[in-house]
């Protein structure tokens, strides 16, 4: 693979499609999900199933030790032009330094794949260099950000050829977060479940599959408060009060304080062109027009003041300056202060 400052996911993935294997694939990060897909991929493909039984490994860092694995990575396949070696949950392995003597001349025939997930080894370690040298994969998984899901949820949708509602991808991306590995998973069931005549995935459907409200859900309070609506915003959070579970209060405060916080940011904005919107707040440019709209509702002196309202009901929520008072009661007082 050729050399480059950092490689990504399509470049492995490129690769590994056209079987140009390295000696050795060192996928390290805090985002599980791209550790998986290659490791499964490589695991799945590069041996076909009658010689997967002599000529590939699955380790664990758990039950073994580096020596363990450098023993491994000396064998010779004996059916196949390839040994896959793949070592799970290498985070929990010690003494990695000791890896960089099979390093000085690693087996052309041995494919060995060290997953090392919810973290990376310090990459000036003289091993983590070694393998770029030899012409391995060194490749980080990198935790994806709140404001990048929404696109990765639509281009996830695409990938699967089905469309998915603007709504539709902000309940997920509100109620789900950023664990790509559990996200992909709910993608999948409601490919799965979407009816063949219905065009693209619905809240209905999410509603129905995932058990995520199109009603009272984050996304529904915000366009509450924004239109001024007490009744719905006072209904919405009843219905927080009596289903925690699925509604979090310190999920709920989150997403409000990062709401009213891109709405003070958009007061500010010198050019409040959609574009320009959506590309300050990193946003759908289709819920550009909501901030416009609440930007009306609540004026700049009133966003820093409902940004002050919410810390506090976070800080009371957790028990500060805060003895009896409930989450519901203060999640009332809360949507009180926002619209009066």
């Amino acid at each position: 693979m050729a050399k480059t400052e950092k490689v990504s996911y399509d470049q492995v993935m490129t690769d590994l499609r056209k079987k140009v294997y390295s000696p050795v694939y060192l996928l390290m990060g805090e985002e599980a999900y791209y550790i998986d897909l290659i490791s499964d991929f490589i695991q799945k493909n590069v041996l076909i199933e009658s010689e997967k039984e002599f000529d590939q490994s699955i380790l664990y860092g758990k039950d073994v030790d580096i020596r363990t694995v450098i023993n491994a990575a000396k064998r010779y396949p004996m059916l196949s032009k390839y040994q896959v070696i793949i070592v799970k949950e290498a985070q929990l392995i010690k003494d990695w330094d000791d890896i960089t003597h099979y390093l000085k001349q690693p087996l052309q025939s041995t494919i060995l794949v060290l997953c090392y997930k919810y973290g990376t080894p310090d990459k000036r370690k003289k091993w983590v260099l070694d393998i770029d040298k030899i012409g391995g994969v060194v490749y980080e998984s990198v935790k994806i950000r709140d404001y990048e899901m929404p696109k990765w949820i639509s281009n996830y949708a695409k990938s699967k050829n089905v469309a998915i509602e603007d709504k539709a991808v902000a309940m997920l991306s509100e109620y789900l977060g950023t664990d790509l590995c559990k996200m992909a998973n709910e993608l999948e069931k409601l490919v799965l479940t979407k009816p063949a005549n219905m065009p693209q995935i619905t809240p209905e459907l999410i509603e129905k599959n995932i058990g995520i409200s199109k009603d009272f859900n984050v996304f529904e309070l915000q366009n509450a408060l924004m239109n001024k609506d007490v009744l719905k915003a006072n209904r919405i959070i009843q219905y927080f009060a009596e289903n925690k579970k699925a509604n979090p209060m310190v999920m709920v405060l989150t997403q409000l304080f990062k709401y009213f916080s891109d709405l003070m940011m958009y007061h500010y904005l010198p050019d409040k062109s959609p574009a320009a919107v959506a590309s300050e707040l990193k946003i759908n440019p289709f819920f550009v027009k909501d901030y416009q709209l609440a930007a009306k509702a609540f004026g700049a002196w009133k966003t820093m003041n409902i940004i002050t309202y919410i810390r506090e009901t976070d800080a009371r929520c957790k028990g500060i300056d805060n003895v009896s008072t409930t989450e519901g009661d203060l999640m009332k007082e809360l949507i009180f202060k926002i619209l009066h």
